[in-house]
């Protein structure tokens, strides 16, 4: 099994201390670790965090990276990337929780199959207290099925993938578009003709908030998805009734619903 990988996470000033910890332990306490850490602090931080930020770099493993000013992110990501020494990089949020076997699991999968490009898996979703699950999105684990599934939906939890760098770096790595960096980075690894996998079970316990779905529902959000349903017909990605099902989908979800609605939605219909 292949060892060496790096885990590249981002924190920024809003981000809570106590699940930043809770995020790093989950990650740092697997059934196989990583050999590095590399954590890019975006922007300035208030005292208690960035005290816990520098009680990690004393760890040898650890590589922090600090950006003068909060860039978002689409920038910080690139930048994490651009900072791991190992060919093997999973992402990890600063408030999220992995399953202990998270990484064993992405690199049997690796193992297995050499030629693949990323390997993701499934989510929970949680509020509050982990065991207080209130959803989970559970994305299609074959390359041919992900493939389809990409030109309706996200299909990667992008908390819980782990790729090759060399990959992701050779269609331009990270670029910001808001909401959708990762969705938009899947289009392009799906257009190089790259290799999808995700592992049929839980591999992240993600923290929502309780206004989760109304941060899904705005135009600016909408005009984002769009636009990329746009990029994604230019490509010749989707046709064009699928792009134009896309975008009315997505006009009635995220502008004409009420939050309420969407709520239920997204917890019933969108999460799996």
């Amino acid at each position: 099994m292949l060892l060496n990988f790096s885990v590249s996470m981002c924190v920024y000033g809003k981000d809570n201390p106590v699940h930043f910890k809770q995020a790093v332990g989950s990650i740092l306490n697997q059934t196989v670790k990583p050999t590095e850490v590399v954590l890019v602090v975006d922007g300035p931080v208030p005292d208690e965090l960035d005290g816990i930020i520098k009680s990690y770099e004393i760890n040898p493993i650890f590589k922090v990276v600090r950006l003068s000013e909060n860039k978002g992110h689409g920038i910080a990501r690139r930048t994490g990337l651009e900072n791991c020494t190992n060919e093997l990089v999973a992402l990890m949020d600063a408030d999220d929780l992995s399953a202990e076997n998270r990484f064993e699991l992405q690199l049997q999968e690796f193992e297995k199959n050499p030629n693949l490009d990323i390997v993701g898996g499934n989510i929970t979703e949680f509020i509050d207290n982990p065991k207080n699950i209130v959803g989970k999105r559970i994305v299609p684990d074959s390359d041919s099925k992900i493939k389809v599934y990409l030109k309706k939906r996200c299909p990667m939890n992008q908390v819980t993938v782990m790729f090759k760098k060399d990959s992701v770096q050779k269609v331009g790595g990270y670029v910001d578009w808001y909401c959708d960096e990762d969705y938009y980075l899947w289009n392009r690894m799906y257009l190089a003709n790259m290799t999808f996998g995700n592992v049929p079970k839980i591999l992240v316990n993600v923290r929502v908030g309780k206004d989760m779905y109304k941060r899904r529902g705005s135009w600016k959000y909408f005009k984002s998805e769009a636009k990329l349903q746009w990029y994604m017909f230019r490509k010749g990605i989707i046709s064009l009734p699928i792009y134009l099902y896309n975008v009315i989908i997505r006009f009635c979800l995220q502008v004409l619903m009420p939050n309420w609605l969407r709520g239920f939605v997204f917890k019933k219909f969108a999460r799996s």
